[in-house]
């Protein structure tokens, strides 16, 4: 009798006891949520639901004033744009909800998807160790980017696009892994085996590419690896079945109207933008692979067929691939080998492995984790004051950027603003157009152009009349600018001076 209660208490307390360090993660995020600091690229995601919410049919370009498409108009954006529509709440009130969102998705999805890789009842315990891995096992050096779930990272882009994606890949990855095996049960329904729940799967991958393209090829190498790994393997009638899913996935990319999917397949110039990628590798990304990739070569050993070692050849491959290549934007699928090799380290400590392994991996992990909370303990600073964290902690606080709210007072909606590159990317959250987008536009043909105009409006060298036909070239009605970046005189008759900014950064009016 004590034998069988000590077998039903351990779980219970091992789930206990990651529940509370998981419990804190996800509240620390909640409470980032409220604040929403702002870095990245939450300008473009802010403009993008502005201009739906303005126009649902034909938004144009989120950055410039062009009748453009653009690949930021994907299904979870038209919908955030339709919330804002009905409900009048701010794109940044809707980027809130859309947090939460995505954040609910990814926890839900991390719990099902680890439900269907182990055999154990409930699969709390695995769950709750795989989320801790996923946000705290990364390296000694911080790593921030969109696509990459480490905590600091998330706190800074759970409201994009890439976190509801991701959160959607999980989910999609376990239901196509029940899809399989409920596949040869007869009677099974659309949860199963049937067409309806194949051509599903189908519908949810093409909203996971459309959504965020570079999280969408992650998708699909998970996707390969669940069938690739698929026990038994999968019949005549199932293959038919996942070729009428991918049609239907393709044919929803093939019909989405608010931009052309596979256009983007042969855009270019995003290749030194990755090459960071590529660098600092065991920095960035050590804990994750010294502790993965022994556990994936433990599941390998025990399975040839294993899903998430095949799931992380896939994605080193790839990523392999891109460095030898010097396709860096292909960097971005590495998230295809740091996922399965996170959720090994967790499923190792729990699996059917000899225990004094477990009892390895778990001292081992357990360092790991630890080192890699203390590596991301600045994200607390977008919580709590930084002047009450202790001086160690606050040192490895990053403050986020200001903002351009201080504008809006006078700049309305569809105004057009001329800046730099860095204000071009947050000016536009707030309702105006500027005159370059601040961001790569593959869809904008004169994107070149107007580049080019800018950088002769502040260049030294350029005469007044040039930079007065280049503001009335493209109907700018403000120009934002420091005193040092050049342009028309302050005290030119052509610009009032309207309003002044965050480290002396100044809003001027063109006049006539």
């Amino acid at each position: 009798m004590r034998v069988a209660t000590n077998a039903v208490i351990r779980p219970s307390a091992r789930a206990a006891a990651l529940a509370a360090p998981a419990l804190l993660l996800l509240v620390l995020l909640l409470l980032v949520i409220v604040r929403l600091p702002w870095a990245g690229d939450l300008g473009i995601h802010a403009a993008t639901i502005e201009r739906l919410r303005h126009d649902l049919a034909d938004p144009g370009n989120p950055l410039v004033d062009a009748d453009t498409p653009s690949p930021y108009y994907s299904p979870w954006t038209l919908l955030l744009g339709c919330l804002a529509k009905v409900t009048g709440l701010s794109a940044f009130a809707v980027l809130r909800g859309a947090a939460v969102a995505g954040l609910a998705l990814l926890v839900t999805g991390v719990r099902h998807f680890v439900g269907t890789l182990t055999d154990r009842r409930g699969a709390i315990a695995p769950a709750l160790l795989a989320l801790l891995c996923l946000l705290l096992l990364w390296g000694p050096g911080l790593f921030t980017w969109s696509g990459f779930l480490g905590l600091n990272s998330l706190a800074l882009t759970v409201s994009y696009p890439s976190t509801f994606a991701l959160g959607l890949s999980f989910h999609f990855w376990a239901l196509l892994r029940r899809a399989l095996r409920g596949a040869g049960r007869r009677g099974a329904g659309w949860r199963g085996a049937g067409w309806p729940g194949f051509l599903g799967l189908g519908v949810l991958w093409s909203v996971i590419l459309l959504s965020h393209q570079f999280t969408g090829v992650v998708a699909s190498f998970g996707g390969l690896a669940m069938v690739l790994g698929a026990r038994p393997w999968p019949t005549r009638g199932v293959l038919l079945r996942l070729a009428g899913a991918l049609a239907l996935g393709l044919a929803v990319l093939l019909a989405w109207p608010y931009y052309s999917f596979f256009d983007l397949l042969g855009v270019g110039d995003l290749e030194e933008i990755h090459r960071s990628l590529y660098r600092h590798l065991l920095s960035h990304f050590g804990l994750a692979l010294l502790l993965g990739v022994p556990a994936l070569a433990l599941r390998w050993r025990r399975d040839r067929r294993d899903p998430l070692a095949l799931f992380f050849l896939l994605g080193a491959a790839m990523f392999a691939a891109g460095g030898l290549t010097g396709h860096y934007s292909w960097g971005r699928v590495l998230p295809a080998a740091l996922i399965p090799a996170q959720l090994a380290v967790a499923l190792e400590v729990f699996g059917a492995g000899r225990a004094g392994v477990r009892r390895g991996f778990a001292w081992l992990l357990g360092a790991a984790l630890l080192l890699g909370a203390w590596t991301q303990a600045g994200t607390l600073g977008y919580v709590v004051p930084r002047d009450a964290l202790p001086a160690p902690v606050a040192a490895k606080y990053r403050p986020p950027w200001p903002g351009y709210r201080w504008i809006t007072p006078q700049v309305r909606y569809g105004d057009v603003v001329l800046a730099k590159t860095f204000p071009s990317r947050q000016m536009p959250a707030y309702g105006p157009y500027t005159v370059a987008p601040g961001y790569p536009d593959f869809f904008l043909p004169d994107q070149e152009e107007r580049v080019a105009a800018v950088r002769d409006y502040f260049a030294p060298s350029t005469p007044r009349a040039a930079r007065l036909d280049i503001l009335r070239r493209y109907g700018v009605r403000w120009v934002v600018a420091y005193p040092s970046d050049g342009g028309l005189r302050a005290d030119d008759p052509a610009l009032r001076r309207a309003a002044t900014g965050p480290r002396g950064q100044v809003l001027y009016e063109v006049r006539g």
